[in-house]
């Protein structure tokens, strides 16, 4: 009797070993390389990382942002618990009542009310708070219009030109009702680039 279970057992090795190999093929070979071509047909640039280019060299993702912090010629994004790299990409896990939280906050909002010349308790939401990601490339128009005179200035260039860029640079809600407007940074500076 204990011979015959073990000759039962070992014939269902076989089948076993037949199925994993089976689906091995299928789930780790031929569906990876089917989502692969289909993302390279269908979605290009995408699948590829939405790199930008700019006379032939990628300077960077529209969906990664970057830092211009610093440089009065360019619009800023949002600050960026991780440093602006998609490898370490989060957010702080600082909660709004944490000490560290309000010291980084009162700094950023510092730093935006003396650099785009507004006061303090005008400075945007997105100006001061890290997004979840810590890459998010778009901010909000309102974050937006509050550098128009600062990188204006900075470019010899009116309010206005710069405002029209802005208007021209600016998403509006996906389906007309899925999240907020925003503005890609590096799209808009890149156009500022152009356009001065």
């Amino acid at each position: 009797m204990r011979g015959r279970t073990r000759g039962m057992r070992m014939g269902q090795y076989g089948p076993a070993v037949r199925v994993m190999v089976l689906f091995t093929v299928l789930l780790g070979i031929a569906y990876p390389l089917a989502i692969t071509g289909v993302g390279q047909v269908a979605f290009h640039d995408r699948a590829n990382g939405s790199r930008v280019e700019k006379s032939g060299t990628v300077v960077g993702s529209s969906l990664i942002g970057q830092s211009f912090a610093g440089s009065k010629r360019y619009f800023w994004g949002r600050p960026s618990a991780g440093g602006y790299d998609p490898l370490a990409t989060g957010a702080s896990n600082l909660a709004l009542d944490s000490s560290g939280l309000r010291k980084q906050v009162a700094q950023r909002r510092a730093q935006a009310a003396k650099a785009d010349g507004v006061a303090p308790s005008r400075v945007a939401a997105d100006a001061l708070y890290a997004s979840g990601s810590g890459v998010d490339p778009q901010i909000s128009p309102a974050y937006a219009e509050q550098q128009v005179r600062r990188v204006a200035a900075a470019r010899g260039l009116s309010a206005a030109t710069v405002r029209r860029l802005v208007a021209e640079h600016t998403q509006g809600r996906e389906l007309g009702f899925l999240g907020e407007p925003r503005v890609n940074v590096l799209a808009l500076n890149l156009a500022l680039d152009a356009s001065h």
